[in-house]
């Protein structure tokens, strides 16, 4: 596996735990508050997002980069 493409899935990994950790974090504490329920319903969204995030990050991120690309010269 070359570096490139070990950084694209590095950076999807990590950028699945830190945005899908901090969305599911605010839309936790918004719809439920900070009940005696909230770590688990928090790590739960948490992994279920994570799980739906990082394959989309790896299959649309470069397609979006592209158009960026060409509107952007």
């Amino acid at each position: 596996m070359n570096v490139k493409l070990k950084r694209k899935i590095a950076f999807a990994l990590l950028m699945g735990v830190v945005t899908t950790g901090i969305i599911s974090f605010v839309l936790i504490a918004l719809n439920v508050g900070f009940s005696e329920m909230f770590a688990l319903l928090w790590l739960r969204s948490w992994g279920i997002a994570y799980v739906a995030v990082v394959p989309a990050i790896l299959l649309i991120g470069p397609a979006l980069q592209a158009q960026i690309d060409r509107l952007i010269q």
